[in-house]
């Protein structure tokens, strides 16, 4: 059964200056996201900063998104690490939370064969009775799952899709012609794809900058399914100035710096990962100043 469909909110998680969880503003901006009109919420994932947050800062940030969302929209919780026993802890920690699906990363630092991978999922899978969401983001781990690899996974009960965040839009045409697309979600991790995987069948889109404009990432999806393909069309290509400022620095510090000139309260990204130059942040800040003058929210 397809899970996970539109525009989901990677949300960040918010930390004070001593690197500590916000809960306040943590449930203000899961709020934000639900006013917006937004289709899921995404914690825990690489926006979030799941990397550098212990199992059980993770396990706290998780209850309090669910208890937030209060089943209003599916929450998704990233629950991956580096090998597979670390994993099953922490998946079942979340979907014992109230998870609706488990985002799962593929192990990395070290290199995994393809075997290893499917190992990999399908043990977690086995674990848990909630959905899995096979998360491919080679750049950032060194592995990547091979689309043959996929199309195997896909065949597991509760493997129900893949967050494909490696960029190659032929990867995710690739994982689309090799699974079911009613009962498997292909779903792009890149927000410049959202538009194009709706358009080559896949289910929607987990959105970083949905941090920053929550209400123009949702309309992406919205504007498809009513049949306004110039409107989609629009909002998918107003994000590109805010996209290109992602080369600025860590990406996730440019979102969370380029989402508090807004004034939402998301503080830094956890150091080492939160030095950006002066320049930097004058052209985030003033990228985000000209966006809403375009009428990006």
């Amino acid at each position: 059964m397809s899970s996970i469909t539109g525009v989901l909110a990677a949300v960040a998680t918010p930390f004070d200056d001593d690197e500590k969880l916000v809960e306040s503003a943590l449930r203000a901006h899961v709020r934000r996201q639900l006013d917006a009109g937004i289709h899921g919420i995404f914690a825990l994932g690489t926006n979030g900063e799941f990397y550098a947050q212990s199992a059980a800062e993770r396990a706290e940030a998780t209850r309090l998104v669910v208890d937030e969302v209060a089943g209003q929209v599916p929450v998704v919780i990233g629950a991956g690490a580096a090998t597979t026993r670390e994993t099953i802890t922490i998946a079942q920690d979340a979907a014992a939370a109230g998870a609706d699906a488990l985002s799962i990363i593929t192990p990395y630092f070290a290199a995994a064969s393809q075997a290893e991978i499917s190992n990999h999922f399908r043990a977690v899978a086995e674990s848990v009775d909630v959905p899995v969401i096979v998360y491919n983001i080679p750049a950032r781990t060194g592995n990547a799952v091979a689309p043959a690899t996929l199309e195997k996974l896909a065949e597991v009960d509760n493997i129900t899709g893949v967050k494909d965040s490696s960029g190659n839009f032929d990867t995710i045409l690739q994982y689309l012609e090799r699974t079911d697309r009613e009962s498997f979600d292909v779903i792009s991790g890149n927000d410049s794809l959202i538009l194009w995987t709706l358009l080559a069948g896949g289910s929607g889109g987990i959105s970083g900058i949905a941090n920053v404009y929550p209400k123009t990432m949702a309309s992406i999806y919205d504007l498809f399914v009513s049949g306004n393909s110039a409107g989609a069309r629009a909002a998918q290509d107003s994000i590109r100035p805010i996209r290109n400022c992602l080369a600025l620095g860590n990406p996730n510090t440019v979102v969370k710096h380029a989402a508090n000139v807004r004034e939402f309260g998301l503080g830094p990204a956890r150091a080492p990962f939160n030095a950006l130059s002066d320049a930097a942040k004058q052209q985030i800040s003033e990228t985000v100043t000209a966006d809403l003058g375009r009428g990006l929210a």
